[in-house]
């Protein structure tokens, strides 16, 4: 049993405008650089876990196409919400048209043999901040977003919440618990927060979160702290290859 794990793969499949070039020589040829590595690595029994940023389609119906990509790939894969995830729309409406082998987490947990897996988008909050490891790249293809810090702990509260209700139907017997966010959980530094110490309440054995790129360093992202191991896996964080979890150390290779 092996469960891998990768976030933010912003494929371009449905939207060949947006291709990620535009933030950096690193992404030159990403889409082929993530289908090579995760053959590579992946065998058609292990579970991937995608961390959100999914794909820059609009609508459900153009990233039918992105989905199919992922779904040609070996594993059973399980998807949570990235906030470029336009396209996310109501269960009923995913369920109708995800391909067999992806699945998608939205206030919901899901079982893997004896994994419980589960978690929520979360999103900014003041607890902390990565300015100062992070090299901010405009993107000058979308409107910039002004943020009403009262809207903005709206939605980082319904986020919560969520998790929470996808941590409550975690089966508790459940040998590992993960928890993906796409949203850091935690700061840099490992200090609790709110969202680590839900984490803590429930048992999870391990936070795995993307969003974050074009880091100024590699080392500190991240480690364990009271029990729990938290894993950065944006796709150029790893080099657009999965990190395996579970079935040996971790190592992105």
């Amino acid at each position: 049993m092996r469960i891998w794990a990768i976030a933010d793969l912003h494929l371009a499949i449905s939207q060949p405008s947006k291709n990620m070039i535009f933030f950096g020589p690193e992404w030159e040829e990403y889409m082929e650089k993530i289908e090579k590595n995760w053959k590579e690595v992946v065998h058609p029994e292990d579970l991937v876990l995608i961390a959100g940023d999914i794909c820059w389609a609009m609508q459900l119906q153009e990233a039918i196409m992105d989905l199919q990509w992922i779904d040609q790939l070996p594993g059973t894969k399980v998807i949570i919400r990235g906030n470029h995830d336009y396209w996310w729309s109501s269960a009923k409406k995913m369920s109708s048209v995800l391909p067999s082998s992806i699945f998608f987490i939205h206030n919901t947990a899901f079982h893997w043999h004896d994994v419980a897996i589960g978690g929520s988008r979360l999103w900014d909050t003041t607890e902390y901040s990565f300015g100062k490891w992070v090299r901010f790249q405009e993107n000058s293809r979308e409107t910039p977003r002004i943020k009403d810090p009262s809207h903005e702990a709206l939605i980082f509260e319904r986020e919560l919440g969520r998790l929470q209700l996808s941590l409550q139907q975690m089966n508790p017997k459940s040998l590992i618990k993960i928890v993906m966010t796409h949203y850091p959980p935690i700061g840099a530094d490992l200090q609790r927060s709110r969202t680590s110490n839900l984490l803590e309440k429930f048992g999870v054995n391990i936070a795995i979160f993307g969003h974050l790129h074009n880091l100024k360093e590699r080392t500190a992202f991240f480690g364990e702290a009271r029990g729990i191991k938290y894993y950065l896996v944006a796709a150029d964080f790893l080099k657009f290859r999965p990190l395996r979890l579970v079935g040996q150390e971790a190592s992105s290779t």
